[in-house]
């Protein structure tokens, strides 16, 4: 072994390690949790999850005021978890939630967290055998007249001394990748807070690992079942038929045609495989809950109006013709101009013409699949009528199986997350003004969502132009 790759691994920290810090980390954060949330009026606890909670506790404890409302609901003797105010989610989450009522408040938490770590063993997974064995080279070998002058003769040939040189090489940089995601503040504080982003996490690297193996009957139902869970990964959908079709196209001699593969069995196959299982899915769960599961779940988001301050500049438009006591007409009655503002066709439609354009655009190869996924859902979040920071997490869960596929100098690099961080920045300093001093700074705060709009394209531009296809 020579010294460079002695040195490595010595101070490099295994995978292992970095597994096992991920979670004492979480465990950790979690049991403080507990003890800051008895201690202090703010919480460390999101408050989502104590809408989980409620939700969960509604679907064990069945009453004539909360049962399950749909037709088969009496024979399951199950609560309402929707009897909760502002649960606007599966009733699977509710139903995996229930152990917080007879196991231990924080089950959910832990739960959570689980995912976030098995996220990652996910990631190492597609980075080890897939992503970085196709971008890093293999070391040139030495020359035949210097291997004559070798005198070790137990030495290994140096055919073997360069592909373990490689595989090591992969495995540090699969470790620091991991890291970087597992350890990232953002993701950690999110799960350990109650946020369920995790389980949706685990479900898309789950869909995106059974299509690089080109397992696409179970990245179709898996796939099914994560936009049943939140309805945005329907979009990842046109990248792997745009995969499918180009394969059928290769198959068939029509190279540079690839859209001839689209009416292939394959992709008939994929589209009614992932359908079908959001149908089931959705069908079980009216069947049991009824109309308030459709509406919660998916009708509430296609109409809904959130006048509240968030990233998107979409929020100031809504806010000036919310309906109340200055706007208590109808929605038939207003003003066109009004109407055009209010309705979810405004943000919807260029949201998804960007957002499905960019699967048709990207999605070809597999290789090609976390860049695709990445650019849908940075433009998806970037558009949305309601933006959180949690909804970075959408795209940044990319990040790590993307950087060994872009060609970028650290100046650009620091460029693109200082413009990222330094838009945001600008936003939340806005904001503390209304949410915490009460000043009416709404339309500063909408100039400075239009700049975060701005930013954010930019730095999505940044990231595309150096991507290395």
């Amino acid at each position: 072994m020579s010294t460079s790759n002695l040195v490595r691994r010595l101070f490099t920290p295994s995978f292992t390690s970095v597994f096992v810090v991920s979670a004492v980390l979480r465990v950790a954060l979690i049991i403080y949790s507990e003890w800051h949330d008895a201690r202090s009026t703010v919480k460390y606890t999101d408050v989502d999850y104590r809408v989980f909670s409620d939700a969960a506790r509604f679907v064990l404890h069945q009453s004539e005021e909360n049962h399950a409302q749909g037709p088969l609901g009496a024979w399951f003797k199950l609560g309402d978890p929707y009897t909760r105010a502002t649960y606007r989610y599966t009733p699977l989450l509710a139903l995996l939630l229930t152990p917080n009522e007879w196991l231990h408040p924080s089950f959910g938490k832990y739960l959570f967290a689980a995912c976030d770590l098995l996220a990652g063993v996910l990631m190492h997974q597609l980075l080890v055998g897939q992503v970085l064995p196709v971008n890093m080279s293999l070391p040139s070998p030495p020359s035949a007249e210097s291997s004559e002058n070798v005198e070790d003769k137990d030495r290994a040939p140096s055919s073997v001394r360069a592909q373990e040189s490689r595989e090591d090489r992969i495995s540090t940089r699969a470790t620091l990748l991991i890291a970087s995601h597992l350890l990232n503040p953002l993701v950690f504080t999110i799960s350990t807070r109650g946020s369920s982003e995790s389980i949706l996490s685990l479900f898309i690297l789950a869909t995106l690992r059974s299509a690089y193996d080109g397992h696409w009957d179970i990245a179709a139902i898996i796939l099914g079942l994560s936009t049943h869970w939140k309805i945005y990964p329907f979009v990842y959908g046109i990248s792997c038929l745009g995969v499918i079709a180009n394969e059928e196209a290769k198959n068939a001699n029509q190279n540079g045609r690839w859209w001839t593969g689209l009416v292939s069995w394959r992709c008939v196959r994929f589209a009614m495989i992932s359908a079908g299982t959001f149908a089931l899915l959705g069908a079980a769960m009216y069947a049991i809950w009824g109309y308030p599961f459709l509406y919660q779940s998916y009708l509430y988001h296609v109409h809904r109006l959130d006048h509240r301050h968030n990233f998107s500049p979409y929020f100031y438009l809504i806010y000036l013709t919310y309906p109340g006591q200055d706007f208590p007409e109808p929605l038939e009655s207003l003003p066109w101009w009004r109407q055009l503002v209010r309705s979810p066709l405004t943000s919807f439609v260029p949201q998804m013409v960007l957002t499905l354009g960019a699967g048709v655009l990207f999605g070809r190869r597999k290789k090609d699949l976390s860049f695709a996924w990445f650019v849908q859902t940075f433009v998806f979040v970037i558009f949305n009528k309601v933006c959180t920071s949690q909804y970075f997490l959408w795209y940044t869960l990319f990040l790590p199986l993307l950087i060994p596929q872009l060609s970028l100098s650290l100046r650009r690099s620091l460029q693109l997350i200082g413009v990222w961080v330094g838009t945001q920045a600008l936003w939340l300093s806005e904001a503390y003004k209304l949410e915490f001093l009460g000043q009416n700074v709404f339309f500063s705060l909408w100039v400075r969502s239009l700049v975060y709009v701005m930013g954010h394209a930019w730095v999505l531009a940044g990231i595309m132009e150096s991507y290395d296809s």
